[in-house]
C-alpha cells in the first residue's frame, strides 16, 4: 500500500461519512454487560479465548449504533501476556488475528443485517445502513500489557529504553498488520517514547497498512507522563504512515482544549473517543463510580468538537453503544438522514 492510498483511506471514509466519522465506545464494560468475566491481566483480550461470541456481538452493538470503525479486542492482548499465561507463540499470534478475524465477522454479518433490514423495513431503532466501516486493530501501550495502571501514569521506570518498547511491540505489530485489518490504533499512548518507538517500529518494518497515533490526557495540557503533546503529535505527524492522531480514554472536559493544541502542530485528521469521565483506581482495578459524565453531557461536547477540528468521533471507556448513538443522531449529516 503506497503513502498516497494509505491517506486516501481516510480521506474517503470521512468523505463517505458527510466529513466526520463515528468511532465505536467502550468494549470491557459491553462485554461485562453481556456476561463476560474479565477479572484476569488479559482484561477483555481473555474472551478472545472464552468467548469470542460476545466481542462479536458487542461490535454488532457499536456497527447498529452507527459506527463507522470498529476497534479489535487486541488492547490488552500480547503474545507475552499470553505466553505468560501458558500459550505458544504460536497460539498467542492466532489469538492475535483471532481479534481481528471476529471484528471482520461482525462487518460481514452488519452488512447481511443491512440487505435483510432493506427487506423487511422493520430495523427497531437499529442502524441498518450499508456504508465504509473500518476494522482498526488495537495496538495497547506496554503500560497496559503491565495490567497495573501504568496507561495512566506512563511512569516505566529508566529500565524501559526506546529499543526495549520497539523489541517488545514488533512482532505484535506485524501480525496485526498482516491480519486483514484496515489499519492499526495505537491507542492511549502515555509518552514520548512509547510514540517514538511505535513510529520507527511501523517504518522499519514496512507495515503496509496505515496507523493511528492517539495519547491520553489527565491534566488537559500534557500527556499523562507529563511529556508535552506537542511534542508527542509532532511524532505522529512527521510519520507518513500514521493518518489520524487524537485523544482516548480523558475526560471530556479536556478535550477542546487538547484539540486547539493538536492543530497547531498536525495538519492530519483529528481523532477524539474520550472516556465517560469517570477515574480509574489502579489499586483497586476499578472505575470511580458516578464521577462521570451521562451520555446527554457527553454528547453536548460533540457539535463544539466537531466546529473546533475533529473529523472522527467516538468513547472509551465506560461509554457504551447508547453513546455512539446519540453521537451519530447529534451529528447534522447523519441526523438528516433517517437511518440514524
Amino acid at each position: 500500500m503506497g503513502r498516497a492510498h494509505m491517506s486516501s483511506l481516510m480521506t474517503d471514509l470521512l468523505r463517505h461519512s458527510g466529513g466526520v466519522a463515528v468511532i465505536d465506545g467502550g468494549l470491557a464494560t459491553e462485554l461485562e454487560r453481556h456476561g463476560a468475566d474479565l477479572n484476569d491481566p488479559l482484561w477483555s483480550a481473555k474472551c478472545l479465548l472464552t468467548s469470542p461470541h460476545l466481542v462479536r456481538a458487542v461490535h454488532l452493538d457499536y456497527l447498529e449504533a452507527g459506527a463507522d470503525i470498529i476497534i479489535t479486542a487486541s488492547y490488552q492482548a500480547t503474545i507475552q501476556g499470553f505466553e505468560a499465561k501458558g500459550f505458544s507463540t504460536e497460539e498467542s499470534e492466532a489469538l492475535l488475528k483471532k481479534s481481528v478475524e471476529i471484528a471482520c465477522d461482525a462487518r460481514v454479518i452488519y452488512y447481511e443485517r443491512c440487505k435483510e433490514g432493506s427487506l423487511d423495513g422493520n430495523n427497531n431503532g437499529r442502524v441498518l445502513k450499508l456504508r465504509s466501516i473500518l476494522v482498526a486493530a488495537s495496538v495497547g501501550s506496554y503500560g497496559a500489557y503491565l495490567a497495573d495502571g501504568s496507561e495512566y501514569s506512563g511512569n516505566y521506570g529508566d529500565k524501559i529504553t526506546l529499543q526495549y518498547l520497539k523489541d517488545f511491540h514488533r512482532r505484535r505489530v506485524k501480525i496485526l498488520a498482516e491480519s486483514g485489518a484496515d489499519l492499526i490504533a495505537f491507542e492511549t499512548i502515555p509518552n514520548k517514547i512509547e510514540a517514538q518507538a511505535y513510529a520507527e517500529l511501523i517504518e522499519d518494518e514496512g507495515i503496509t497498512i496505515p496507523a493511528w497515533f492517539s495519547f491520553n490526557s489527565k491534566d488537559g495540557i500534557n500527556v499523562v507522563s507529563g511529556d508535552s503533546l506537542i511534542e508527542c503529535v509532532s511524532i505522529a505527524e512527521s510519520c507518513k504512515k500514521v493518518v489520524a492522531v487524537g485523544i482516548n480514554c480523558t475526560p471530556p472536559r479536556f478535550i477542546q482544549g487538547l484539540i486547539l493544541s493538536m492543530k497547531k502542530v498536525t495538519t492530519k485528521p483529528i481523532l477524539i473517543y474520550p472516556n465517560s469521565g469517570e477515574s480509574y483506581d489502579a489499586e483497586r482495578k476499578e472505575w470511580v463510580q458516578n464521577s462521570g459524565v451521562s451520555d446527554e453531557d457527553f454528547v453536548s461536547y460533540v457539535d463544539k468538537w466537531c466546529e473546533v477540528g475533529a473529523s472522527l468521533v467516538g468513547g472509551c471507556c465506560r461509554t457504551t453503544p447508547n453513546t455512539i448513538r446519540a453521537i451519530c443522531r447529534t451529528l447534522p449529516h447523519r441526523s438528516a438522514d433517517q437511518s440514524c
